[in-house]
């Protein structure tokens, strides 16, 4: 099949899976006239790697395990494991510096409404009615 209608057939587009070919996650052979030339098994890679992406892999960290992934299954592949264990304590870290930004945040609604009930409450004080 061409690069169109894989691109059809996965919802990726031409442009995406030859970023795919670039980073060595699929390989088509190329005709003579130097069109792209993919078999059956291209659409499993791409929704491989889609579905890698979805779970916040880059594209390097799936190129590192996704041959094994294809030829066995995911308790077979060592790569994996090291692989899903990192990402856990990238997202473990990711969560912590959120979660702080979240609190200064919070912090910061809590000082700016405190101060303007402040500024209101001195307002009516001064108020003398004339």
């Amino acid at each position: 099949m061409r690069i169109g209608e894989l691109a059809r057939l996965t919802g990726v587009s031409p442009r995406v899976l030859r970023y795919y070919e670039k980073k060595k996650l699929i390989t088509p052979t190329r005709l003579i006239n130097g069109y792209r030339e993919y078999n059956s098994i291209a659409i499993k890679q791409v929704k491989m790697i889609q579905f890698y992406l979805s779970l916040g892999f880059t594209t390097d960290q799936i190129s590192n395990f996704s041959n094994c992934v294809l030829e066995n299954n995911e308790a077979v592949c060592q790569e994996v494991l090291s692989t899903y264990e990192m990402k856990i304590k990238e997202l473990d870290d990711y969560i912590k510096i959120l979660s702080e930004i979240k609190s200064n945040l919070e912090e910061r609604v809590h000082a700016i409404k405190l101060e303007k009930k402040t500024a209101k409450h001195k307002g009516n004080e001064s108020y003398d009615g004339s």
